[in-house]
This record gives C-alpha cells, structure tokens and sequence, in this order.
C-alpha cells in the first residue's frame, strides 16, 4: 500500500474562463439556497434551458440545500458534458466547511465517479476564497481502500484530471496557492488514513517504523528510532510492559522538523501508537476488537502532520514523538495489580491492562523534557468514554494553559474538526491515587475521559501541554460527506492549521 498518494492519482489545473467554455466531462457549479434569479449564472442557464432552473427549483428535486446535488445534461452552449449543481445551505450559514461538505459529496456521485475530468466553475469570490477546502472535502470525500480487493468487479476511480476555473488572473493565482495548501493537507489526512486502516498482520511496531523513516528520509526531516534495548536504557517502563505481553517488539520513533530559528524551541506532538490492542490480559469483549488495529491512529496524526509541516515549509520547529507497542495478551503479559516504574520515576499500579495507552504516552510525555519544548500536545485513541461524552461529533481536549487551549479551539473552529474542552478537577487527580503505588491507571468508569487526562498531566514538565481525546472520532461509523466509513484521520487538519497560525 502507497501512504503518501500525491494527489490521489488526478492532476490538478487552473484556468481563466467564461461559463461556455469551461470544459470538462463534468461541471460543478455551487448554489446557495436562495432565489436562483439571484445567482446570474444560474440565470444564464435558465434562459438556455427556457426555464429549466426555474423547473428544477420549482419542483423540489433541487434547492441549493447542503449536500443536495443535480446533474444536467447535455446543457446547450456548454462545453462541458454534464453540469452538476451543488448546494451549499442557506446564505448567512455557508461557512468554508460547506464547501468541504458539498465538495465531498460531489466526490462520490456516479456522474464524478465515471469522469476522467472534472471541472469547478468558482463564480464569486467566496467560492475562491474556499478553494482550499474543496480540494479538501473533494480529495477526501473520495478516499477508499481497494488494496486487499480482488476480482475484476472493483470499480476503480477513472478521474484523472481536476480544473478550477475563475473569471481573472488575480483570482487563478489565489486559488494556485490556496488549493496547493488544500491538497497536501489532505495528503497528510489520507496517509493517517491509510496507516490506521493497516491490519495488525500488517502495520507492527518496527513496521510503522521504518514507514516513518522512510517518509522522513523523502521529506528531511531527522528521524531516531529507539529499538527495545534503547528504550531499556532511557527507563521506559510504562512503555516496555505493555509490550511485554507481544512477539512484537516495541519502537520509539523520533521525528524532528527543523523550520524554525535555531534558537527557537519546538513544538512536540505526541502520538499514541498501539498498533493493535486486544486490551491485554483484561481482554476487550469480541464485538467491534477488530477495530483496534486503528489504536495507533494518534500516531498516525502526528506522523501525517510532521510530514505536511515539512511539505508546507512551515517556519518552526516540530518534534514528533510515536511510542509504538502491540498490546496482547500471554505468560509474559502485563497484570491487574502489577506495579511498573515510568521513566519519570513514577510507580504506577496497573488496574486494567486495557488501560495501556495512557503508560506509553507517560513516558512519552516525560521524554519530551528532553527537548525544552514551548508546548507539547498529545493525540490519543484513549478512552471509550469519549463517545459518552461527545458521541461522533467531537473530540474532548483537557490542557493546562489558556492561550495554548485558545489556540487550539480557534485551528477547530476554523478546520470543523471540533473539540470540546474538559476539567482537570482535582477530584480527578485524587481518583488516580494508588493506595499502594503513587498512581494507578485507572479511576473506573466514572468521567474515565477526564481521569485519564488526570493521570497523563502527572507526567508533564514546566510547559503548556494538552491532550486530545479521538478516541470518539477516529473511526467513522456511517459516512460523512468527506469521511468515508472507517479510519477518520480527524485531528491533522486541526493540527496543521493551529501549527501554521503559530505564534
């Protein structure tokens, strides 16, 4: 399986041009959900289609609502084939995420679907301004894995070719850079897809490994990787038992990205990345275990983001840190009331082996003193309580520092990739008190999320810090207009957009 698909197979272009003379085999036109008088291109098709707008919107098969799609053919004095309009909402709620989510639904109609060239005729300056995040919703609306399908049934995407046209120069040249942000970023998203949909018997420790290196040898970015004896000796205890039940030997990855002054100190990103959790001796139940090979899909973030900062040449300095370990059940297996001592020096008693996530990041998170940091974020598949707290639709972060929590909130806000800040009480910290150990793992059910963040702020130096729970947004249940089933990658747009307004 290729990661890093650059461009997802189609080429990208950018042309001047008038409504008739925009080609393609499609045509995508946006609409809002309004008067269709008041939208002159729509007029002017109308009046060659002797009211047939007016028709359409008369009728109801089409309104301009978000997600609502249309396909006309054969449009007299059009060069395009077909034209397809795509509804964006009511005026006063369309927001840059309404063209992410009518872009990914455009995606996957059969009228694009059997395209090898598909057009977007950008009429007004709003529609240019969101260049970016149609390439968004449009690449990644379209993602999927076909890589273990066989047979000659598979239908494979034919696009080949994607033009963005615009009425100037001035706006042609905004787009060019606006969408080539919009691209890479959704290259960083679909190479976290593609790593957290990777089988156990595919993806282990050394594995995601060496794809980190690889990838960071392409992009120069300095890559270590600690092997199990090197981690021995940096007193990675949390790490090594929960690695110990598993043939799998664990990996520490380091990624360093060097954009910044020399003198200026980096962000870390730390990422968790079980590569499959079985939860140990305290086994998961059958239902839904399979979907643990995506228990690494915070390490997956950190990996795509380091490698998008570098595509973008943002202008800092990143350190990205990936504790990897396969968490599994045997004679050699980590147990309830076994006590281990993190690299911090912490003892911590083990209350639920399915509680293994937040070890690695422990010693993750102290290792991260290493570099001085200005702040540090951690992104973890951590607790299944998340999906209590916010169901689907966002993610829990807890952090310690108002303007790094400020910043954070303003990159969600602006990505629509939302989260939703807990307490760190000190309730929660009393219920993460061992009677016999200075921490145990788990304080039970009860606000679990809130608990864990509790435990992880045990381990962290003199620096802003947060923690981002995707435990509720890393696998997608149903299908969204950009998030096929599956593996999300929620979380990287976030991150890149809260790196490049870094201040």
């Amino acid at each position: 399986m290729k990661l890093l698909d650059k461009g997802v197979t189609m080429e990208l272009f950018f042309s001047v041009s008038a409504l008739e003379a925009a080609g393609g085999d499609v045509l995508i036109k946006f609409c809002r959900e309004e008067d269709y008088k008041k939208d002159p291109v729509l007029e002017k098709i109308d009046g060659v289609l002797e009211s047939g707008i007016k028709d359409i919107y008369d009728s109801g098969e089409f309104e301009g609502k978000l997600n609502q799609t249309i396909t006309l053919h054969k449009v007299p004095g059009m060069t395009a084939k077909r034209v397809v309009l795509a509804g964006l909402g009511k005026p006063g709620k369309i927001d840059h995420d309404s063209y992410r989510q009518a872009a990914g639904t455009l995606s996957r109609i059969a009228a694009v679907k059997n395209s090898k060239a598909v057009s977007f005729f950008l009429s007004d300056g709003r529609a240019v301004k969101a260049g970016s995040a149609i390439i968004e919703g449009f690449m990644l609306g379209r993602f999927e894995i076909l890589d273990y399908k066989t047979g000659d049934d598979i239908v494979k995407d034919k696009l080949k070719k994607v033009e963005f046209f615009a009425k100037d120069r001035k706006q042609i040249n905004a787009l060019k850079k606006d969408v080539g942000r919009g691209q890479v970023t959704a290259e960083g998203v679909i190479l976290a897809r593609r790593l957290a949909s990777l089988p156990g018997n595919k993806l282990s420790p050394e594995k995601f490994a060496a794809e980190a290196r690889s990838l960071a040898k392409e992009y120069k970015i300095d890559c270590t990787v600690l092997n199990e004896k090197q981690i021995k000796a940096e007193k990675m205890g949390a790490l090594l038992a929960v690695a110990q039940g598993s043939a799998q030997p664990p990996r520490f990855v380091i990624l360093e990205y060097k954009g910044g002054r020399t003198s200026q100190k980096p962000v870390v990103l730390i990422g968790k990345g079980i590569t499959f959790d079985s939860g140990g001796i305290s086994l998961k139940p059958v239902l839904d275990m399979h979907k643990m090979k995506g228990d690494m899909q915070g390490g997956a973030l950190i990996l795509g983001t380091m490698v998008t900062a570098a595509r973008l040449g943002l202008r800092l300095n990143l350190v990205g840190l990936i504790p990897l370990a396969e968490n599994m059940p045997s004679s050699k297996a980590l147990k309830p009331g076994d006590i281990v001592t993190s690299r911090k020096g912490k003892t911590i008693e083990i209350i639920s082996t399915d509680a293994e996530g937040r070890l690695i990041l422990a010693d993750a998170l102290d290792y991260a003193n290493e570099f001085k940091p200005q702040a540090v974020v951690d992104v973890a598949t951590l607790t299944g309580g998340s999906l209590l707290v916010l169901g689907y639709s966002g993610a829990p972060v807890m952090g310690n520092d108002i303007k790094f929590m400020k910043a954070i909130k303003s990159a969600s806000k602006a990505t629509a990739e939302r989260v939703w800040e807990l307490p760190l009480w000190d309730d929660f910290r009393e219920r993460m008190k061992s009677p016999i150990a200075d921490l145990k793992n788990s304080g039970g059910k009860p606000a679990n999320t809130a608990t864990a963040g509790a435990f992880l702020e045990s381990f962290i130096g003199d620096w802003p810090w947060a923690h981002i729970d995707v435990a509720s947004v890393d696998d997608e249940p149903t299908g969204r207009p950009y998030i096929p089933v599956g593996a999300s990658g929620v979380g990287l747009r976030l991150l890149v957009k809260m790196l490049t307004d870094w201040k």
